[in-house]
């Protein structure tokens, strides 16, 4: 009966282990995944101003277009910056890619493969296009 229990809870738990990392891991995009596209300033713009980049992006004091970041995002969890989205390479998003950024605005997870924390509101873009 023992036996039996302990093949129980550890088919549980295999389970449950299998379905938290199915839930948890990193979505990426690969660059084969994209459609392929012209790039259109004024439609990013358009997107740009719907999704409120420059609300947490914009350096303070700053026009809205300044892409610096530095915001201090206060949480349970502790402080957040709002971090540079500039095109700059070394100190913005400049040197990501396209998957990359697709990945990290549609998926939350950083070109590092790392989650990023839901102050970056990336749930309301998963079906943008």
């Amino acid at each position: 009966m023992f036996r039996k229990l302990f093949l129980l809870a550890m088919v549980a738990l295999a389970a449950g282990l299998g379905v938290f990392w199915f839930v948890t891991v990193p979505a990426v995009v690969s660059a084969e995944a994209l459609p392929a596209y012209s790039p259109n300033i004024a439609n990013g713009q358009a997107v740009f101003n719907a999704g409120g980049c420059a609300s947490c992006h914009a350096v303070v004091g700053e026009p809205r277009t300044m892409l610096g970041g530095g915001l201090a995002i206060p949480s349970p969890f502790g402080t957040f910056y709002a971090p540079n989205i500039s095109p700059h390479k070394q100190n913005g998003i400049g040197d990501w890619s396209e998957a990359n950024f697709v990945t990290a605005v549609k998926h939350g997870t950083s070109p590092a493969g790392s989650h990023y924390f839901p102050s970056f509101p990336y749930g309301s873009y998963v079906h943008a296009t």
